[in-house]
């Protein structure tokens, strides 16, 4: 063992190297003491800690796959090498904030705390777990030997077990986070009764989180997803379609009844969801489909949200006398309408060029919105006010759940449409031009009309959600169509997996959905949303949920590159 740790101590030394860093870095700049308050089980175990002992965790991560091919034993013992090794920097840390912090002279001219403001007692004592400093950084060695074994052991483990393992850490973690959201779930189903057995603080208490690891980790072990999957290809055609009708109707139901069961506050993340689907599913087929890198799409869900505000509101910039139902048709055309308009400048540009001229057409609508040129129409600086929520059959449409409908139908039609649109020969069209556009104007493709619909379909999507949003609002400003949601709608779409419906949903979910329900860490929103995505491209860059295309693509250039490395 010693010899196979002597051979890969070089291994080990930068994984550990990495993982101290990454600790000290966090702990520096005060991440981990912003997030030691949130608690994830009882007590025991804290936002805080989760961000301690990442680097720890990751180092025995790689070092596990480093060494895979050597015995079981020697890589257990370098995983907890390598995450006790990774402490070190946390141990100077403490040894620096004793030393020039909670000894230092008052009247001393070098002061390190008004250089470095999260050098303080209060996370030395977090550090030390309140122990003192010998018997505390002791304990930190050895909590980051263990952090290191976990990370080994979500490489190491038997097959069965390691897959139980990873799924019962998973969803412990996602429940202590969203145990707020959770407990409000509960509430609204089964009263605050079970909440009380369940939760305490705002976390799982130990004993529930002992019972949602055992269950969790017996899904994970004996394999249900996969068990079921087998079941259901090997059941009669008959059977599968009785199946897939009792599964549509539940769907259904549960979808109706979803923004009932969350409460209010849930209801508006669903609602933002929804909005952002929407526009998802109308830039992946910008972007997705067609291969046209588009970073003004907010243009037009500005220019929906601003028809529907100028057909509809009662104050006096008011141009119509229109209701949501009748307003909603025009904002879209308008959408499709200013598409074909961009479209025609762009038709010769790819790439990079493309992505530029749309960023600046994007900025350019947003600050004519808000210059006093175009204030007798959509009101300049103070926007547009008074916009009248819609109306369904005598019922107004002034609540979260209510308005969850009305988006959730606008997804649906975008979502009926794309997949219309995705095995039509358009859609193939579009395929095409965005594998090679010389090749398919070759085949006989109108690259010009097939383009200007791009746009122009696209943009009615965009349209539909910005007139949706408008009337959520009753008011909107051009500070509210910056440029931050075209990257998110492209974040979403690429993070869920370029050209794939159901990715658009997933990307929505993680990337809009998430920061909703976690607006406690809004201060720290978009530091996350830039490590997910850096985390995203490196893993897996194809998305979470690819086109099978596009998988096939990104999985054959991987093996193509393979061989080069070992040629």
């Amino acid at each position: 063992m010693l010899k196979t740790l002597q051979k890969n101590f070089q291994s080990i030394r930068k994984f550990a190297l990495f993982g101290g860093i990454l600790a000290f870095y966090l702990t520096a700049i005060g991440i981990v003491e912003a997030f030691a308050p949130r608690n994830l089980i009882g007590s025991f175990l804290s936002l805080g800690h989760v961000f301690l002992v990442l680097g720890a965790t990751g180092a025995g991560v790689f070092i596990a796959q480093t060494m895979k091919e050597t015995d079981t034993k020697s890589i257990y013992f370098a995983g907890f090498l390598t995450g006790a090794l990774s402490s070190v920097s946390l141990v100077i840390f403490n040894i620096i904030v004793q030393v020039f912090v909670v000894q230092a002279n008052p009247d001393s001219i070098f002061q390190l705390r008004s250089m470095f403001i999260n050098f303080s007692e209060d996370i030395q004592t977090f550090l030390t777990f309140g122990q003192g400093m010998v018997l505390g950084n002791i304990l930190l060695i050895l909590f980051f030997g263990i952090m290191g074994l976990l990370g080994v052991s979500f490489v190491s483990l038997p097959e069965k077990i390691r897959r139980g393992w990873v799924n019962a850490w998973i969803w412990v973690l996602a429940i202590g986070l969203f145990s707020e959201n959770v407990a409000q779930i509960i509430q609204q189903l089964f009263g605050p009764a079970l909440n009380k057995v369940l939760f305490f603080n705002k976390s799982l208490n130990t004993t529930s989180a002992i019972v949602f690891f055992i269950i969790t980790f017996a899904v994970g072990y004996y394999g249900i997803k996969k068990e079921t999957n087998t079941r259901w290809q090997a059941m009669p055609e008959e059977k599968q379609k009785k199946g897939r009708v009792i599964i549509t109707i539940f769907s259904i139901v549960f979808m109706l009844a979803l923004p009932w069961m969350v409460g209010l506050f849930l209801s508006q993340a669903l609602f933002m969801i929804g909005l952002f689907v929407m526009m998802g599913l109308g830039l992946n087929i910008v972007v997705g489909y067609a291969g046209l890198l588009d970073l003004g799409y907010v243009a037009f869900y500005a220019f929906g949200a601003y028809t529907m505000g100028i057909l509809t509101t009662t104050s006096a910039l008011g141009r119509g006398d229109l209701n949501f139902w009748m307003a909603v048709p025009v904002a879209m055309g308008v959408g499709v309408l200013f598409g074909v308009l961009l479209g025609f400048p762009v038709l010769r540009m790819r790439g990079d060029y493309l992505a530029i001229v749309t960023l600046g057409f994007g900025e350019i609508i947003r600050i004519l919105a808000l210059s006093n040129w175009l204030a007798p129409i959509g009101g300049g600086a103070q926007g547009i006010l008074h916009i009248p929520q819609p109306v369904f059959f005598g019922i107004v449409m002034n609540k979260p759940q209510m308005m969850y409908y009305l988006v959730v139908l606008g997804a649906v039609l975008a979502a009926f449409v794309t997949i219309r649109l995705r095995s039509s020969r358009l859609g193939r069209q579009w395929m095409a031009m965005r594998e090679d556009e010389d090749v398919a104007e070759a085949m006989g493709i109108n690259l010009v009309q097939t383009k200007l619909l791009a746009f122009a379909i696209g943009a009615a999507f965009s349209a539909m959600a910005g007139a949706i949003f408008a009337a959520r609002l009753g008011n909107i400003f051009p500070h509210s169509f910056n440029l931050l949601i075209s990257i998110n709608a492209l974040a979403l779409i690429i993070v869920g997996g370029l050209g794939s419906i159901p990715g658009v949903v997933v990307g929505a979910l993680i990337l809009v959905g998430l920061p909703e329900m976690l607006r406690e860490f809004a201060e720290y929103r978009l530091l996350m949303y830039g490590i997910l995505l850096i985390v995203m491209m490196l893993v897996k860059p194809e998305g979470f949920m690819p086109e099978t295309r596009l998988k096939r693509e990104m999985q054959a250039d991987k093996a193509d590159q393979a061989i080069e490395a070992e040629g």
